[in-house]
């Protein structure tokens, strides 16, 4: 068994400033020499910057902050950190259930690849957000202040091409959309690099998967209950599927179960983190270990996390937070098989 941790941030500040204390934050961490070895030397920034102008501006003051903070240009704090032109990754593994009530996901892959900072997040020019970073602007998943809850599931590379990460893609529509229907809407105008679902739900009871290709893109409702794994459903998107997805499969028909069973918020985040639940995978090596649980009940406000067989739980009230009040916490301690 193997410790590992995720360090818990707090921001409230400009978007410039929030980018320079995750830059100084970076300085002597490993993560960034991680990240040139798994990104590109260099990448189109007039083009980054024209996509993010579009979409998200204050993403570059972010970037510009970033730059700053670690001591390097911000073309290369863009290549190292924007999600935008990243090579192909390996498969990584993802399940969420939506109700109208609550939103539970667990992110399975490779604590090699792995931020390990769960961040509060609140700019002058942006939503208030939690999430878990995901090549430090990124996210894995996460919620802001309207009730907007989001998370990314890789299905394949097929297609793939120079456009936003799934992670980068996140981050925006956290950081822009305060509903399902706003989400969705973003999301077919951004330029994807690769086959992704995206799972969503919000605190008026919507849910949807958007699933997305460099090519294509198709959603998915429900008014009841939605699960999301990592293959695409829709009829027009099914062949960029990966030849085998029996496990994710597999995966959506134990949660469909699930579903019938009428569980509370708490019961679904306790199934999730279970270790010897279906939804729970310990093959670490394969880049298919479940790294964090996070969950969000709508009516609450309730943010309920933890990390690999952990003994903690992160519970926040995050309209509580974004009205002002900081949370004690600074770190979550698990455990890898």
């Amino acid at each position: 068994m193997t410790e590992f941790s995720v360090k818990i941030i707090q921001l409230r500040d400009t978007s410039f400033n929030i980018g320079r204390k995750l830059g100084n934050n970076l300085q002597g961490n490993a993560l960034v020499d991680i990240f040139e070895s798994v990104t590109r030397s260099e990448i189109d920034y007039k083009n980054l910057t024209s996509i993010f102008s579009a979409l998200a501006p204050h993403l570059l003051e972010e970037l510009e902050g970033l730059a700053k903070g670690v001591g390097i240009s911000s073309e290369k704090a863009a290549a190292l950190f924007s999600g935008f032109d990243v090579p192909k990754t390996e498969a990584m593994g993802c399940s969420a259930i939506m109700t109208k009530d609550f939103y539970v996901r667990n992110y399975d892959f490779s604590p090699a690849l792995y931020d390990g900072l769960f961040s509060l997040v609140q700019s002058d020019s942006a939503l208030a957000t939690a999430g878990y970073n995901l090549q430090v602007i990124g996210r894995h998943d996460g919620v802001n202040q309207h009730g907007l809850v989001a998370g990314l599931h890789f299905v394949s590379n097929h297609g793939y091409t120079t456009g936003i990460s799934a992670w980068t893609a996140i981050r925006i529509i956290l950081d822009m959309c305060s509903n399902v229907d706003e989400a969705v809407q973003l999301l077919k105008e951004i330029p994807h690099a690769a086959c992704y679902n995206f799972s969503l739900g919000d605190k008026h009871g919507k849910m949807a998967v958007v699933e997305a290709s460099p090519e294509n893109i198709a959603v998915r409702y429900d008014e009841s209950t939605l699960a999301c794994v990592n293959h695409f459903q829709m009829r027009q998107l099914k062949e960029k599927n990966r030849e085998s997805i029996d496990g994710s499969v597999t995966r959506n028909h134990y949660m469909k179960q699930l579903a019938t069973k009428k569980m509370t918020h708490e019961n679904m985040y306790d199934e999730f983190r279970n270790i010897h639940s279906p939804l729970f995978f310990t093959d670490y090596e394969n880049m298919f270990g479940t790294l964090h649980t996070i969950s969000y009940a709508y009516q609450d406000s309730q943010i309920k996390t933890t990390i690999a067989q952990s003994e903690q739980t992160l519970d926040i009230n995050f309209q509580d937070w974004v009205d002002g009040k900081d949370i004690n916490e600074k770190k979550l301690i698990g455990m890898i098989d």
